[in-house]
Order: C-alpha cells, then sequence, then structure tokens
C-alpha cells in the first residue's frame, strides 16, 4: 500500500526515534509499504517518521544511482546492489573528508542543496529478520544512509545548510508545510487548509 508521505513542518520529522523489537506489529508489511511508497515517489530512501511512525526504521535502494555514467565501474556495482532495511540502526564513526552532494528529501519536495558530509561511515543495526550487522561503506552509499540516518534522530538535510541557505529557502519550507507544492506522490501537509 502507497502510504502518505509527511511534509517538512509535521513535529514527527523532528522526534528521535525509539527502537523496535522483532514484536513490533505487522513489521514485514510496514516495510513492504515503505518499500512501495519510495518506489511510487522514486526516491532512495525512507525513514519511518516521514511515514508518520517514530521507530528506529529506515530502507535504502541506491539503484536508480547505479545507472550514473560519472561513477567508476566499483561504485555502480555497490549500488546496484545496495537494498536494504536499517533497524535499531547507530552510526557508530564518521571519517574521510568532507565532501558536498546535492540532496534532496521526500518529505521537502523540489528542493535540492549541496550538503557536507564524511566520505565514511560505520554503521551497526539489525535487519528484517533482526540479524545484527556492522558495516563501513562509504561515497554515495554512506551518503544515502547518512541521509537516512538524520531522519530517525529527528535531523533534516535543511539543518546542514548555512544560515543564508535557511532564510533562503525559509518561504519555499512554509509553502510546503502549508501544501502549497506540486508533487506526483501522496503527502500528509501539516498545516494545509
Amino acid at each position: 500500500m502507497i502510504l502518505p508521505i509527511i511534509a517538512y513542518g509535521d513535529p514527527v520529522l523532528r522526534k528521535k526515534c525509539v527502537d523496535i523489537d522483532k514484536d513490533y506489529s505487522d513489521l514485514d508489511k510496514l516495510i513492504a509499504n515503505m518499500r512501495e511508497t519510495m518506489e511510487n515517489a522514486q526516491g532512495v530512501g525512507l525513514a519511518a517518521p516521514q511515514i508518520n511512525k517514530a521507530i528506529r526504521l529506515f530502507i535504502v535502494d541506491t539503484r536508480p544511482f547505479a545507472e550514473d555514467d560519472e561513477l567508476s565501474d566499483e561504485e555502480c556495482e555497490v549500488l546496484a546492489n545496495f537494498n536494504k532495511v536499517f533497524i535499531n540502526a547507530k552510526i557508530t564513526k564518521e571519517e574521510g573528508d568532507e565532501w558536498n552532494f546535492n540532496e534532496g528529501c521526500l518529505s521537502i519536495p523540489n528542493i535540492r542543496e549541496d550538503v557536507k558530509r564524511k566520505d565514511t561511515i560505520t554503521i551497526e543495526y539489525v535487519d528484517e529478520n533482526f540479524k545484527p550487522h556492522k558495516e563501513t561503506l562509504n561515497g554515495l552509499a554512506a551518503r544515502v544512509v547518512q541521509h537516512e540516518y538524520d531522519h530517525i534522530e529527528g535531523i533534516l538535510f535543511t539543518d546542514k545548510l548555512s544560515t543564508l541557505k535557511k532564510k533562503l529557502l525559509k518561504k519555499k519550507l512554509e509553502k510546503i508545510s502549508k501544501g502549497k507544492v506540486n508533487v506526483d506522490y501522496r503527502m500528509k501537509f501539516p498545516k494545509a487548509k
């Protein structure tokens, strides 16, 4: 089932999310609905707060990035196969050089900005079967995970912009929260009348 994506301005996007256990009600169905919602919106990641659940769950599928001609064959191969569920994730290390990449967010449609992030992360999480994992990721895979991880920490990519950029985007963000934006997917707007 395609779920509505929560728009900028809703308090759920600012909550630090809580861990869940393997008995979480209808978890398989929730993950399937999140995947369908993400694909319908042509996203590469979706976090539970974006569908109004303040839990530590996000999914990523970087296959759309694997078609980028500017990436190395090695990175394209990694991205072509990077399709995962992250539950109760914790980034334990961020390292390497910071680099800019133009990011967007399904909860903040039609706004894209360059965001600096570290190149390499180490993350611990459990998958949909509650099997524990510890992985070191870099490049675009690390960036997508960092973006989605920020969601379960109550952080949006716009928080990482300069004060000037934030001021310049303020009116656009307010319009998004009121539903005054054109999108091709279902959304729920906190201040829509």
